[in-house]
C-alpha cells in the first residue's frame, strides 16, 4: 500500500511539472507575437519610451542627442552661418551704396556676378531649412506627445506647434503660460481648457532638454529663411522680373534655386518646370485623395491658391507654361521692365476667373415675324387627300351663290342663307357632288371586272309574251340579246348597208 501510495504521488508531481512547462510555453508565444504585432516606431519614440521609466539612464539621452545631431545638421553647422554673414554684407553694401549714388533703382545682375550666385545659394538653402524644419517639427512631436498627446490636433501648423512647445517650456501647468503672440486667442482658450485635462506625463529633465534644443534651432532657422527671402525677394526684381510677376518673388527663388540657376531654368519644358520641388508621397497612412501628386512649388503661386481644387491642377499646367516662356523672356534680357510678366499674369488670372463662370443660361428664341406670303405646301398623297377632305362641296358654293338680277331672299337654314340652292326648278335642297373625270377613269380601271359581269335580270321579267298573232306565247328572252350580239345583227339587220372591201377609186 505505501508503494501504491508514493506511485501516485510521483505521477501527480510529474503531471504538475508538465502543466507549469505548458504555461511557460504559452507565456513565450504571447511574448513573441506581442512583439511581431507592435508597430514600427521611430528612434525617438523607443529611446523615450525606455526612459520614461522612473531610471532614465545616460545611454539613453544619449541615443536621442546623436539623432537630433543627425536631423539638425544643417543648423548645428557652419554653412548657415557663413552664408547669413555674406548676405549682411551685400545688404549693407548696397545701402551704402544707394545713399551714395542717390538711386532708386538696385543695378542689373549678370550671371557671373557674385550676388546672383549668393542668390541661386540661398534660394538652394531655403528648400534645405524647409525639409530640416519638418523633420525637426517630427523629431518634438514624438517626444513632446507623452506630455501634451491632444496638442498636435489642436495646433496642426508645424511653427505655430514648435513655438508653442519653446514657449511652455517645462512648466507643468501650461494654462498658466502666455501664449498671446503666438496662437489665435481662439485656439489659447481651447489650448488652456485641453491641457487641464490632459492625460499626458512629465517628461524627464535629459529628454526635455532635448525638445526645447530642437524647437530653438527651428526657430532659428525659421529666422534665417525670413532672412534670405527678404534678401532674395529684393534682388528678383532685377533677375527676373517677368517671372517674378508672373509667380511671385518668392515661388521664382524656389524655381531658380532647384533649377540652379536661371539659364537652367529657360532651358527646361514646361512639363519639368511644374513639377520642380515635387515630393514624394508620404507614408503616413492619411489620406492622400485630396492632394495633388503632379506639382512642385509651382503650386504655391497666388493665382492657384485662389482657385477651387477642382481648377488647380488645371491651373497650374497654364501658370507653369507661362512661367517656361517669362524664364525665357528674363534669361535674354528681353524686357527688364516686367511687363511682359505683368501682361501674361492679367491673362491667366482673367482665363481662370472664366473658368469658374456658370454655364450660360438657355435663351428663348423670339418667333419670327410672320409674313403675309403664303408659304409652300409639300405635294403627294397625304396632302391631296388632305385637299379632299377639306375642300368646298357643291352645296356650299351653291349656297354662297346668288341670281344674277334677282334680289337675295330671307330664307334661311340654321341661321345661314340658302342662296342658289333649290333655285334650278326641282326644289331639291340634295345637290349630286361633281365627279372628277380623272378619278372616273381610275374607278373605271379599277372595277373593270364589274362591267364585265353579268347584269342582274330584273324580277318584273318573265318568259310570257302578248303578241297580236297568237296572243299569249312562251318566248326565251335572251333569244333577242344574242341575235342581236351575233352575226346577223351585223350582216342582216335592218340599219345595216352594203359594204366593199375594195379601195374607192376615183372617176
Amino acid at each position: 500500500t505505501a508503494l501504491a501510495m508514493a506511485d501516485i504521488a510521483d505521477e501527480f508531481l510529474a503531471d504538475l511539472d508538465e502543466l507549469d512547462e505548458l504555461e511557460e510555453a504559452e507565456q513565450q508565444n504571447v511574448e513573441e507575437k506581442g512583439r511581431n504585432e507592435e508597430p514600427s516606431r521611430s528612434a525617438a519614440e523607443s529611446s523615450l519610451a525606455a526612459s520614461s521609466t522612473p531610471a532614465t539612464t545616460a545611454a539613453q539621452v544619449e541615443d536621442l542627442t546623436a539623432e537630433l545631431a543627425r536631423v539638425a545638421k544643417l543648423s548645428q553647422g557652419e554653412e548657415l552661418g557663413r552664408h547669413l554673414e555674406r548676405v549682411k554684407e551685400i545688404q549693407a553694401a548696397r545701402r551704402e551704396d544707394m545713399q551714395v549714388d542717390d538711386a532708386d533703382e538696385p543695378r542689373a545682375l549678370a550671371e557671373n556676378d557674385r550676388e546672383y550666385d549668393l542668390l541661386v545659394e540661398c534660394n538652394r538653402l531655403m528648400v534645405e531649412i524647409d525639409d530640416e524644419i519638418i523633420a525637426l517639427h517630427k523629431f518634438i512631436r514624438d517626444l513632446y506627445h507623452k506630455k501634451f498627446p491632444e496638442l498636435e490636433s489642436l495646433v496642426p501648423s508645424s511653427m505655430d506647434y514648435i513655438r508653442v512647445v519653446n514657449r511652455v517650456g517645462k512648466a507643468e501647468d501650461v494654462t498658466e503660460v502666455d501664449l498671446s503672440g503666438v496662437l489665435p486667442m481662439a485656439t489659447i482658450m481651447v489650448v488652456s481648457v485641453t491641457a487641464s485635462t490632459t492625460t499626458g506625463v512629465p517628461l524627464p529633465d535629459g529628454v526635455m532638454d532635448l525638445v526645447l534644443e530642437a524647437a530653438s534651432s527651428a526657430l532659428h532657422l525659421d529666422e534665417a529663411k525670413k532672412t534670405m527671402v527678404a534678401f532674395v525677394g529684393d534682388r528678383m526684381s532685377t533677375i527676373a522680373p517677368n517671372l517674378s510677376e508672373m509667380v511671385g518673388a518668392e515661388v521664382a527663388a524656389k524655381l531658380m534655386g532647384i533649377a540652379g540657376g536661371l539659364r537652367p531654368l529657360a532651358e527646361m519644358p514646361a512639363c519639368n518646370v511644374m513639377l520642380l520641388g515635387k515630393k514624394g508621397r508620404t507614408k503616413d497612412g492619411l489620406s492622400t485623395r485630396g492632394s495633388l501628386h503632379h506639382v512642385g512649388f509651382i503650386h504655391q503661386c497666388s493665382l492657384i491658391q485662389e482657385c477651387p481644387p477642382s481648377l488647380q491642377q488645371k491651373a497650374c499646367r497654364l501658370v507653369a507654361s507661362k512661367a517656361t516662356l517669362l524664364a525665357r523672356v528674363d534669361a535674354f534680357k528681353e524686357d527688364p521692365s516686367g511687363t511682359t510678366g505683368h501682361k501674361m499674369h492679367e491673362e491667366c488670372r482673367k482665363k481662370i476667373e472664366k473658368w469658374q463662370e456658370p454655364p450660360p443660361g438657355r435663351k428663348h428664341k423670339a418667333l419670327p415675324v410672320p409674313d403675309d406670303k403664303k408659304s409652300k405646301k409639300r405635294g403627294g398623297r397625304r396632302y391631296r387627300k388632305m385637299k379632299e377632305k377639306f375642300a368646298v362641296t357643291e352645296l356650299r358654293k351653291q349656297a354662297n351663290r346668288v341670281k344674277f338680277g334677282e334680289d337675295a331672299e330671307e330664307e334661311t337654314l340654321y341661321g345661314e342663307g340658302l342662296g342658289m340652292i333649290g333655285k334650278d326648278g326641282t326644289g331639291k335642297l340634295r345637290v349630286a357632288q361633281a365627279q372628277d373625270a380623272k378619278k372616273s377613269v381610275k374607278l373605271a380601271k379599277k372595277y373593270k371586272y364589274l362591267s364585265a359581269a353579268p347584269k342582274s335580270v330584273s324580277g318584273l321579267s318573265s318568259s310570257l309574251a302578248f303578241t297580236p298573232i297568237q296572243g299569249l306565247e312562251l318566248e326565251n328572252p335572251n333569244a333577242k340579246k344574242e341575235s342581236e350580239s351575233g352575226t346577223a345583227s351585223k350582216y342582216f339587220s335592218s340599219e345595216s348597208v352594203f359594204q366593199s372591201k375594195r379601195p374607192r377609186t376615183g372617176l
